[in-house]
């Protein structure tokens, strides 16, 4: 373990014997951090919080610091999950849960400069967090989802997998996977159709879910219920029934305020 002589380290925390601890770092007690990870100078990492391997901390970062609500943490855990190669650039905040739970991060996470993860947060994988996006207490992230600069997302709200949020967007309802997502208050947009090809989707479902997404969400998707158009969707393709399946949960809020639309494809 590399520590600068300018950092203060907790010897109670635990850390790897390859880490770096550059200069003006404070790691607290309870604190555990994996192999390769790299606090690149003036980083604070508190709390009940573990960072897995070869992750990497821009300065002023903020990692585990307590949950932001009015009544007060409750519990004894308050724990903050992180897992492997993430990169958290400057003045990114992450905060432990509310309770006995856990805020959870995955692993190959982009978190750009300024943006809060707020108390019991889950983000899966491979997601990329612009600027200034604040991510509201109990919020999912799934993987593969992208963020524009300064979005916002609303308690306990959910987004699905390779979504698009896009900058500015405010959601105050849960985003579907493989859409795009705009406007204040966020409405479905169009297919993350650039989303899907870099994520490999076959052309052949990506060709299935732009149906699918015509049925729902295009022009003449007002001449039925959403509830019915969900039921008639073809679900021979994978994709389309992990959509499909999204969107029966019935813990989501994603009946749209407005429909028929003409969407506008990626």
């Amino acid at each position: 373990m590399r520590v600068h002589p300018s950092s203060i380290v907790d010897p109670h925390a635990e850390i790897a014997d390859d880490a770096e601890i550059g200069p003006f770092c404070h790691v607290h007690g309870g604190v555990r951090i994996g192999a390769g990870t790299r606090l690149l100078g003036h980083v604070v990492v508190t709390g009940n919080t573990t960072l897995g391997a070869g992750n990497v901390v821009h300065p002023f970062a903020v990692i585990g610091g307590e949950a932001q609500v009015r009544k007060g943490a409750r519990g004894t855990r308050r724990g903050l999950e992180i897992g492997d190669h993430n990169v958290f650039r400057e003045n990114v905040t992450v905060n432990t849960s509310s309770g006995d739970g856990a805020t959870k991060i995955g692993s190959h996470n982009l978190f750009m400069a300024g943006c809060h993860v707020a108390h019991d947060v889950s983000v899966g994988s491979r997601c990329v967090i612009a600027n200034g996006v604040q991510l509201a207490g109990h919020v999912v992230v799934e993987d593969w989802v992208t963020f524009g600069g300064l979005a916002g997302v609303a308690q306990h709200l959910r987004v699905g997998e390779s979504a698009f949020v896009a900058a500015g967007a405010m959601c105050e309802r849960d985003v579907p996977p493989f859409v795009i997502m705009q406007g204040d208050r966020a409405r479905v947009r169009a297919l993350n159709v650039v989303g899907l090809e870099r994520r490999e989707v076959p052309a052949g479902s990506i060709a299935s879910l732009r149906r699918a997404f015509a049925a729902l969400f295009g022009a003449r998707a007002s001449d039925v219920s959403f509830d019915d158009a969900v039921r008639a969707l073809d679900r021979l393709d994978p994709w389309v029934q992990i959509l499909a399946g999204w969107l029966e949960d019935p813990v989501r809020a994603v009946r749209p305020t407005k429909r028929g639309a003409r969407p506008r494809h990626g």
